[in-house]
């Protein structure tokens, strides 16, 4: 009878042990998620509304959807520095080459800048836009078009301070929308930022690689040439890539890098 009692203190005491070590790692792992997005909100929205979003709240006829459009990774400061950086060496090399590195250089920047402009894991207002009443398609295309038209507007400016003609800088426009959406498919296709900008830079490596193969020309490798058709049809594809990635079925899990 001893034993058996021993045997029971032992039993009890090992499943008191147990209880105590799932209630301190249920302790350990207790995270307040209302503390958490009190956080985030306070640091994403708290801000004051300057001119600037004023006036993207007029224009979009929505205050939210203009917050969520000025918290694009690729339209901060420090991104925006970068990219006249790239573009203010590609004039320089320009200039020193002869060869149309603006060109070469901004479709690949934009395609860039289209891949980390919208998802989790790079974006801090992620989970407060997908909160707002209007769609993630939305938000996606606010900011796609705002990231596209600001890294054209610097392309251009860099074309022009480069001396490079007007048929040329229009030219890689169509190359430029194309790797865009490259890079949009396969950011929200792959549900990783960094896969979209392997891909657009990759794409666009390969048409300049295999344009400059046939025709031994940067320039010639860089403007639409026979491919405008492909360029048109590329972008159509990969823009209803995009816009399938991001329906409502697919986008309930969304675990970006």
């Amino acid at each position: 009878m001893g034993g058996m009692h021993g045997h029971s203190d032992g039993a009890a005491h090992v499943a008191t042990c147990a209880d105590c070590q799932a209630r301190a790692g249920l302790r350990g792992l207790d995270v307040d998620l209302n503390r958490v997005w009190i956080g985030v909100a306070g640091e994403v929205w708290a801000r004051e509304v300057g001119w600037v979003e004023r006036t993207a709240g007029r224009l979009l006829r929505s205050p939210g959807l203009a917050r969520a459009l000025l918290t694009t990774p690729s339209l901060l400061l420090s991104w925006l520095l970068a990219s006249v950086a790239v573009l203010a060496i590609g004039v320089l090399a320009t200039h020193t080459s002869g060869e149309p590195w603006v060109a070469l250089l901004a479709p690949g920047l934009a395609g860039a800048a289209i891949a980390y402009a919208y998802g989790p894991g790079i974006d801090p207002a992620f989970e407060l836009s997908r909160s707002m009443v209007v769609s993630d398609r939305v938000v996606l295309l606010a900011r796609g078009l705002a990231v596209f038209a600001l890294n054209a507007l610097l392309g251009l400016a860099a074309s022009l301070v480069a001396g490079q003609a007007v048929g040329l800088t229009w030219g890689w426009l169509v190359p430029m929308t194309m790797v865009s959406a490259l890079g949009l498919a396969g950011a929200t296709l792959a549900r990783s930022a960094n896969t979209g900008v392997a891909v657009a830079l990759a794409g666009w490596a390969m048409i300049v690689l295999a344009g400059r193969a046939e025709t031994r020309d940067l320039a010639a490798a860089v403007t639409p040439g026979d491919l405008l058709p492909l360029y048109f049809v590329g972008t159509a594809l990969c823009l209803v890539a995009a816009l399938y990635a991001t329906n409502g079925r697919r986008s309930e899990v969304t675990l970006w890098r």
